[in-house]
């Protein structure tokens, strides 16, 4: 999640929630051994069976379906434009299919704090001084039992129009995993749509005590909220609003999302939300039951029946009850925000009850510290976490000509006992674009990298909206800047507006390198059903070069699984070809394989002496299936 006022380098972020965490001491690390993930792996030993692994596609959903190309900086949904659900069209979905798709990350659903008027409809108005942008953080969720009326084509009907989405993704052959943000809700929360019975947050809460264990929030007690302050920054990019006056009625001041316990937070804070309690007292200490030694081994069925021997804080309940319901409207999983500035336990006892409802439920947690990797897979029940500070780091940096093949592959042994738990992504709404100048400068360093990312592990991968196309974030949306697309602002998508071509999603505008490159995307993802990469093993493979920028630049693995055996090499210099020799392992010496490239056509080439010599173009990848 990023909600800091200028897109600042999200290791800034990463750093200062691992500095918390460790101060708070929110858990302990073990080394436990690895849980099954029932969702995503089909039994392989079943003849006869298609296998694949899970390809989660990342759609901002605000602006997939948006037509408008104005780009006014800081414009209105009437000047700049809004997608709907109603844009997820049998044929749009059919192309998302085509990816390899198994899973749509519907992102920014939920009903989030915004500022078009929509009071007409019941829903009461949100203050641009606590509002990121115009059309507002989908990480500051203000109703958790309703969806962003921005999405619909009648507001008041946005439940059913977002029902019929995840019945037309379901008749696509794909699930529906929307995000869960469980540190933090709006400042402004107030749902208006929740179903009888349910109070909402903080409705209950005593504040007069800075922290109480069932009360949602912590409080700055006898102090008022003021709103942050700025030389560089207005909102609305000083756009005039009646309610933009720089002052926001709350009394007491509550905590705010990133943990700021100032009445007036700091501009690039997370000010715009409030942390939610879940027990953990503001010394650090916890008001709830610890896990037991030994309940990282433990089932998911065991998890769930501790959880019903005690009496837990309130934010548990709401968060459960929330989750089931989206479950029941069709959901089939959820990604979580900031999964790490939440208890451990918490997890266990909210992703256990998931799963005794639904055994299939996808569930992704955003982790950044790799020392908690293994209690979010084995405590908390996660099915996956984004393997972001390890591996994708080391990638971009290759990406980027600065980093080694060396590196990239020290970070995936790293967590070899969990790869199959650990998410793989080049982009997604928090990242540079590959083709920013910021980030490679160029949409085709995306294919050795997502070949690496796609094939080196059982991992499933991801790919966000307009990756495939090459889109470059160029655009000076307002609150959102140069690099990444805008979350927070109403923009067009240029790259994937012309994939798009006016709502026949057949990529008519795109120019021929562009639909090279999404023809190159769905060729690679379509190896997920090979044996080789579902459930295949990881070998080493030696790379000998001529020269110590190819030994930097290119890198090289293998895979296998049974009888079949995949060799992958990928070259990553931008501007150099390199002719490499690659010694396969040693327990493969013994036969004489014909080595064919599946992805760019590289000559078919016969193994002699356990090696494959290939010259690699800038940019360029084979994927060798090797036969007796």
């Amino acid at each position: 999640m990023i909600n800091n006022k200028s897109n600042v380098a999200l290791s800034r972020y990463k750093r200062s929630i691992i500095g918390l965490l460790c101060a708070t001491a929110l858990m302990s690390c073990s080394q436990p051994s690895e849980q099954s993930v029932s969702n995503t792996e089909t039994d392989i030993s079943t003849t006869g069976v298609k296998i694949s692994k899970p390809v989660v596609y990342q759609v901002f959903t605000r602006l997939f379906g948006n037509k408008e190309t104005a780009n006014v900086p800081w414009g209105t949904l009437e000047q700049n434009g809004v997608g709907k659900f109603a844009d997820f069209t049998p044929k749009a979905l059919q192309e998302i299919k085509a990816l390899g798709t198994t899973h749509i990350w519907y992102t920014g659903v939920l009903h989030h704090a915004l500022v078009t008027e929509y009071s007409k409809f019941g829903i009461a108005s949100d203050d641009p001084d606590v509002v990121k942008g115009r059309a507002g953080s989908p990480y500051a969720v203000k109703d958790y039992y309703n969806v962003n009326p921005d999405l619909a084509v009648d507001p008041s009907q946005r439940l059913a129009e977002f029902d019929a989405l995840i019945a037309r993704t379901h008749q696509a052959g794909m699930k529906v995993v929307i995000d869960i943000v469980p540190n933090h809700v709006a400042r402004n929360y107030q749902s208006s749509s929740a179903p009888d019975g349910v109070v909402d947050f903080g409705a209950h809460d005593d504040t007069t005590k800075a922290y109480a264990r069932d009360n949602n929030f912590y409080y700055v007690v006898g102090e008022d909220f003021q709103v942050p302050q700025s030389d560089d920054y207005q909102p609305l990019g000083g756009q005039a609003h009646p309610q933009s006056d720089g002052q926001f009625a709350e009394s007491p001041a509550k905590w705010t999302g990133n943990g700021s316990r100032a009445a007036q937070p700091d501009i690039n804070d997370w000010y715009e939300t409030v942390k939610v309690n879940y027990g953990v007292k503001p010394d650090g200490s916890y008001d709830f039951p610890r896990l037991p030694v030994g309940f990282d081994k433990k089932s998911i069925a065991e998890h769930y029946a501790f959880w019903q021997q005690h009496d837990l804080p309130d934010s548990w309940y709401k968060f459960r009850d929330i989750t089931h319901y989206w479950l029941n409207r069709g959901v089939d999983g959820f990604r979580y925000d900031m999964a790490e500035m939440v208890p451990v336990e918490f997890w266990s006892f909210l992703n256990s009850s998931i799963k005794m409802q639904n055994p299939d439920a996808f569930l992704l947690a955003e982790v950044y510290n790799p020392t908690l990797y293994r209690d979010y897979i084995h405590k908390g029940k996660m099915d996956y976490l984004y393997d972001k500070v390890g591996f994708y780091d080391s990638l971009k940096a290759l990406m980027q000509q600065t980093g080694s093949a060396k590196d990239v592959l020290e970070q995936q042994y790293k967590v070899q006992d969990i790869a199959k738990h650990m998410l793989h992504f080049l982009e997604n709404h928090d990242e540079q674009r590959i083709a920013s100048d910021e980030f490679a400068g160029d949409a085709q360093m995306g294919k050795p990298a997502m070949v690496v990312s796609h094939l080196i592990s059982k991992s499933p991968s991801m790919l966000y909206f307009g990756q495939t196309v090459g889109e470059d974030g160029s655009e000076d949306a307002g609150f959102g800047k140069p690099s990444r697309t805008s979350i927070f602002d109403y923009i067009g998508v240029p790259a994937h507006q012309a994939w798009m071509n006016n709502g026949k999603f057949d990529g008519g505008k795109l120019s021929e390198q562009q639909r090279g490159l999404r023809a190159y995307y769905v060729k690679l993802m379509s190896l997920s059903t090979l044996p080789a990469v579902v459930a295949g093993d990881l070998h080493s493979v030696e790379v000998d070069a001529q020269n110590t920028i190819a030994q930097q630049r290119v890198m090289a693995f293998a895979r296998a699984f049974s009888n079949q055996k995949l060799v992958v090499v990928s070259n990553f210099d931008a501007k150099e070809s390199h002719t490499i020799t690659l010694h396969l392992p040693t327990e493969w010496q013994n036969t004489r394989y014909l080595a064919k490239d599946m992805l760019e056509h590289h000559a078919s080439v016969r193994v002699k002496d356990n090696q494959i010599k290939i010259t690699l173009a800038p940019r360029a990848s084979a994927v060798y299936l090797l036969e007796d």
